[in-house]
């Protein structure tokens, strides 16, 4: 989260209580930049909506994750973070939601929305994002992933490695309009994917899984766990908590975040001409059938690459990284937003 042109001044609001609502406190966390704007746009008519349901709140801003966390670490743990943004924002308060305990609500209002989406939230749509407040607190898987230097990162939707982080770092270069349409969500990814093509790396790829679950992805053979689930050329691998990235491209298509498990797709050698039309695949979620598509289910996985490959953490680039381990954090999160 950056400094918008607009800035907002952190605020404690005690509204009335005009409607029958659940005495839950809340920090509401706006990234002001999500959405390039979109949920800076929006506040005014959150804010509404928010009163309108008799809600309490505070309005915390903060220019990125660490600061935003540090303004919540002063609050009671039973005060919620309510992240109104996109993946990143509800990435950026995960230290300090593990820390506190603190449960966690959200409302879409970035880019990709790829976890709300996953949950059946719109951008937007403030009364399901709302309503769903009024449930108890389900607990949500995390994933907790160790590069090879600095400390471990924690997750709540997923990495991607190859053309996925490719892909991801070219968003960030993304034109506003394409072909005179607005580019947003899906649009850009596709104008990343697109423009990523031509940069299509392949490197050895070396996978191993601990307490690996067998489909019908898998060999018909249980491999022992010391042994490679996975060894060879491998143009991009994505380990996912939820099932979507990019704007609602569908790479782990039965992921559920609270199995307890970490869903791995990889794919193989895969040439440029073959791996646009598996792209549309991807997007319906019927991708895992391919012949150069390998997928399984996992409680633990370590990727290693020949050569170091560009990396994404919930979205958020991480350079060219060689080797990881990610592991899952079952029922690591309170959270409120479920189905």
């Amino acid at each position: 989260m950056r400094d918008a042109d607009q800035k907002i001044q952190p605020r404690a609001i005690l509204a009335p209580m005009t409607a029958p609502f659940p005495q839950r406190r809340y920090a509401v966390v706006l990234n002001a930049q999500a959405g390039r704007g979109l949920a800076l746009r929006e506040w005014p008519r959150l804010e509404q909506a928010m009163q309108a349901r008799g809600m309490t709140y505070q309005l915390v801003s903060a220019s990125s994750g660490p600061e935003a966390c540090a303004v919540l670490a002063d609050l009671s743990p039973d005060v919620a973070a309510l992240a109104v943004g996109g993946d990143g924002t509800a990435h950026g308060l995960l230290p300090e939601l593990t820390r506190s305990g603190r449960a966690l609500g959200l409302v879409p209002l970035g880019s990709g929305n790829d976890l709300a989406g996953m949950l059946g939230l719109e951008a937007g749509d403030f009364a399901a994002a709302l309503g769903r407040l009024e449930r108890l607190p389900q607990r949500l898987d995390m994933l907790e992933v160790t590069l090879e230097s600095g400390p471990p990162t924690l997750l709540l939707n997923g990495l991607g490695m190859g053309f996925d982080a490719q892909v991801a770092a070219l968003m960030t270069a993304a034109p506003a309009r394409w072909f005179g349409l607005p580019l947003s969500g899906f649009s850009r990814y596709l104008w990343a994917a697109l423009s990523g093509l031509r940069g299509l790396e392949t490197s050895m790829l070396s996978v191993t899984l601990d307490g690996q679950t067998p489909d019908e992805q898998t060999p018909d053979e249980q491999r022992p766990d010391e042994q490679p689930f996975y060894s060879g050329p491998s143009c991009l691998a994505a380990v996912m908590n939820g099932s979507r990235y990019g704007g609602g491209f569908r790479i782990a298509p039965g992921a559920d975040p609270q199995d307890g498990l970490l869903d791995l797709t990889l794919g193989g050698q895969l040439s440029r001409p073959a791996l646009l039309p598996l792209m549309f695949r991807v997007l319906r979620g019927t991708h895992l059938s391919h012949k150069q598509v390998r997928h399984a289910r996992a409680a633990q996985a370590t990727l290693i690459w020949q050569t170091p490959i560009q990396t994404h953490l919930d979205g958020e680039l991480a350079g060219r990284q060689r080797q990881l381990s990610v592991r899952v954090l079952p029922g690591a999160l309170s959270f409120l937003s479920g189905r």
